[in-house]
């Protein structure tokens, strides 16, 4: 009994939820990268939340995973680790890791996942399949 309400009051008080982005609508979807800086971002670049505190995707040669376990709004990638295969798109792939390394805040809107920094600078991704 003890053990129940000690689960719904950490439930209420929100220690099970994930603060994280997954937790506030960034889960469940491949965000797609439209732009960064408001130029549109020709190569394809992807990223995800698979579960709470992490973070993967496919940049334009190699897929990557890091972590992510700041509380929404806030945003950090941190210790990105990526494949080593080389491509022709090499040069917008290390523009999309050296962004995304650079990002502080997250707003998950519908399809649209904004990413910025206290710089000005943002990247733009909206959900795809």
């Amino acid at each position: 009994m003890r053990a129940t309400l000690l689960l719904i009051a950490m439930s209420i008080l929100g220690y099970c939820k994930d603060e994280t982005v997954s937790g506030h609508g960034g889960a469940g979807a491949t965000w797609v990268l439209q732009s960064i800086d408001g130029t549109p971002f020709a190569a394809r670049a992807t990223l995800g939340f698979p579960e709470e505190g992490t973070l993967a995707g496919e940049a334009p040669c190699n897929r990557y995973s890091g972590a992510q376990s700041l509380p929404y709004p806030w945003f950090r990638a941190e210790a990105l680790i990526t494949t080593k295969r080389a491509c022709p798109d090499l040069e917008a792939e290390t523009r999309y890791l050296r962004a995304l390394e650079e990002m502080t805040l997250a707003e998950v809107a519908g399809d649209t996942l904004l990413l910025t920094n206290d710089a000005g600078r943002e990247m733009v991704f909206r959900a795809g399949e």
